[in-house]
């Protein structure tokens, strides 16, 4: 295939370019190509915020999705077909600031100022999607959509306060439908081929454009959110020689219900698929704003942290929980198994040559099971899990335990299911006892590792309690509300000291 320059809006009109590597960052052609130095470098692997800028792309409704994603980890090729906006964008023709800079300005909201371009793409994502309604983002959602940002000096109070204060200066309101327009006038429905230095960048529009270029190409690496692979070369320094990106096969990015499953493609953004996840399993409204953070989320993706398999993936344990069914694909032909069946060894999956996946089916809700999701780690807010556990117990009328699935993981080489202790509860009553039995029966299924997060001790102790907790709010007849949980699991713990 012949090699295609790069194209997309910036800065007012089409942008292309050619001769760049594959693998170079946003940020890096941003900084040292375009001199935008607006855009600021700091843990280049996406934690701290100071590089984020808004990426839009069309939304398939002729309309446009703009999202706040960190540009040091994305790829200067996936760029094409979209939009890209820095801190520069904001500055208006008569030359006053945007009400998202002025409120920063206003509130007192920069000090050193290094992070203060990214907390502002932040907030002007916030801006855009509360202006047409004329809203005020809560505390809540203020606090997510912040969460990706590092303030080193200034104290987070003032930029919440002006998150709060942008909406009520003069709005802007931004041109949806020229900007839709752009984008339509630079869309393919072919495959893009981008090639340098003899390193090669696919992105197929279609599912089987991207069936045929994975057999094609068994060796290629594929990519989604860039999320992980990203920190491969910006952290890792490894050569990508062949990349397939699967953010543009818009067949990857859709949710339906059917048949008693949620059926998510791989490509479905992370917020998106927590989003619909939550609305069926309101249970995991927490783990999901502890999931990373907020522009992580707007990149990654929930079948590319899946196919990932790291062994300190969140979704991994809840899905398992679930019961979630793998979909892969090999050309024409789909296959798929239980989630938990996918991970043989660290870092080693079921796919075979030439396949990918596709998707995950989630069952839905039904009467008579309780799930829960609990994660722990040292901060609220995007943090590595020392342990993830996603429970789930299914009871008949007598309280009998007729289904159990308990996933974790952060613990060893893959997440798992904790066969053993499922077997301690499986057709008794769901009882003190049984928990009991239960907590005891983890040390058969797992033998936590020990690293910088936690010891192997504390690991297998926070399995046993998150379990614990779990039959205390799940107890027929007598579930405790989440404060008493907390009062009785501290109780339990030193009763036991």
């Amino acid at each position: 295939m012949e090699t295609q320059s790069i194209r997309f809006y910036y800065r007012g009109r089409v942008h292309e370019v050619a001769d760049q590597p594959t693998t170079r960052t946003v940020l890096q052609y941003l900084r040292e190509d375009l001199r935008c130095t607006g855009t600021k470098e700091g843990c280049a692997e996406g934690d701290c915020g100071a590089c984020t800028v808004v990426v839009a792309e069309p939304d398939g409704q002729g309309g446009v999705t703009m999202r706040a994603v960190n540009s040091c980890i994305q790829f200067l090729p996936t760029m094409d077909g979209k939009a890209l906006f820095t801190v520069e964008d904001l500055r208006r023709p008569d030359g006053t600031l945007h009400p998202v800079q002025q409120a920063m300005v206003d509130c007192h909201g920069s000090q050193c100022g290094f992070c203060t371009p990214g907390f502002v793409m932040s907030m002007w994502g916030m801006y855009l999607e509360h202006e047409p309604e004329g809203t005020t983002p809560d505390r809540a959602q203020i606090n997510d959509a912040l969460s990706g940002n590092l303030c080193r000096c200034t104290g987070y109070q003032p930029i919440i306060r002006a998150s709060t204060e942008m909406m009520a200066y003069p709005h802007i309101e931004f041109d949806c439908a020229t900007l839709a327009k752009a984008l339509e006038a630079i869309h393919r429905d072919n495959v893009f081929t981008y090639e340098a230095d003899g390193h090669v960048f696919h992105a197929p529009h279609t599912l089987e454009q991207l069936a045929d270029l994975r057999i094609q190409y068994p060796q290629a690496r594929m990519l989604a959110g860039s999320t992980d692979v990203g920190l491969w070369v910006t952290k890792l320094y490894r050569d990508l020689p062949h990349l397939i990106y699967i953010g543009q096969v818009q067949a990857l990015r859709t949710i339906e219900h059917k048949d008693g499953w949620m059926e998510i493609g791989a490509g479905v953004l992370l917020n998106d698929a927590y989003d619909e996840l939550v609305r069926a399993y309101p249970e995991l409204g927490e783990f999901r704003y502890r999931f990373a953070s907020f522009p992580i989320r707007n990149a990654g993706t929930l079948g590319g942290n899946v196919a990932n398999g790291s062994p300190i993936g969140d979704s991994m344990p809840v899905l398992i929980a679930l019961g979630t069914q793998i979909v892969l694909r090999c050309g024409a032909q789909v296959r798929e198994m239980p989630l938990e069946d996918f991970y043989l060894a660290y870092q080693k999956n079921a796919l075979q040559e030439g396949e990918f996946v596709q998707g995950l089916r989630v069952p839905l809700p039904v009467l008579g099971r309780q799930f829960r999701a609990y994660k722990i780690s040292k901060r609220f807010d995007q943090d590595i899990s020392a342990v993830c556990a996603g429970l789930t117990i299914g009871l008949d009328a007598q309280g009998v335990v007729t289904e159990a699935r308990f996933g974790f993981g952060g613990v060893a080489a893959t997440p798992s299911r904790a066969r053993a202790a499922e077997q301690a509860v499986m057709g008794r009553d769901w009882s003190e006892a049984t928990v009991r039995d239960a907590m005891q029966a983890l040390a058969t299924d797992f033998k936590p590792l020990t690293d910088m997060r936690a010891s192997d001790a504390y690991r297998m102790k926070a399995m046993q309690n998150v379990l614990y907790r779990f039959y205390l709010e799940t107890a027929p007849g007598t579930p405790l509300a989440t404060h008493q949980v907390s009062i009785a699991v501290l109780a339990d713990i030193a009763q036991e000291a």
